[in-house]
């Protein structure tokens, strides 16, 4: 995959603004993933945690699929809480490099009133492309 960043821009932080994927290959596409475990608990209320977990779970349908965090391509954050996220964003970041690295794929954060998963304050999904073989 290549990064997208038009001359003259300045990069940004935390995302790409936008993403080349190589031609052949397959695309994943990812449901909205909640910050409960696999039986559909949430263990935490709070936005950290639950961001962690809904990565984790973004992962998992990828890798179900084989691939891995370098693939995804697109991602969209729905969030609940400004206020909480703000305060949070060194966490989110740290939650970000230990699961992705340094891959930032194009990414909207999108602030929402409310999840349909109660008490759900984010939610994750995405869009992978998996090279074909060579």
């Amino acid at each position: 995959m290549q990064t997208l960043l038009p001359e003259g821009w300045a990069a940004p932080i935390g995302y790409s603004n936008g993403i080349k994927t190589p031609p052949g290959g397959h695309t994943i596409y990812i449901a909205g993933q909640v910050g409960w475990s696999a039986d559909q608990v949430f263990a935490s209320e709070d936005l950290a945690p639950q961001f962690e977990q809904a990565l984790k779970n973004v992962l998992a349908v990828l890798a179900t699929g084989g691939g891995g965090p370098e693939h995804i391509c697109r991602m969209t954050v729905y969030c609940c809480d400004k206020p909480e996220y703000l305060a949070s964003r060194k966490r989110l970041g740290a939650i970000w490099r230990d699961l992705m690295g340094t891959h930032y794929p194009a990414m909207s954060m999108i602030f929402v009133s409310d999840l349909l998963d109660h008490p759900g304050k984010v939610e994750l999904e995405a869009t992978a492309v998996i090279p074909a073989d060579p």
